[in-house]
């Protein structure tokens, strides 16, 4: 059986933190800034912790079970 591809897409977006969780970056940070409120858009620069329902497939892309 050939090994698994990991999906570099999902490799470039997604990591896995210590404790092996997934974090992922926001979204909406790109543009239409001018209407968006510098509290907001501060909160962009963080990273997040992907929901679970999304956790399952991120995973497999990454080649983890």
């Amino acid at each position: 059986m050939p090994k698994m591809k990991t999906h570099r897409g999902a490799a470039k977006r997604f990591r896995f933190t210590s404790g092996g969780k997934l974090v992922r970056r926001r979204g909406y940070k790109s543009h239409i800034l001018e209407k968006k409120s510098p509290k907001r858009k501060r909160s962009f620069r963080k990273s997040v912790e992907m929901s679970p329902g999304d956790v399952r497939g991120a995973k497999r892309m990454l080649g983890k079970r």
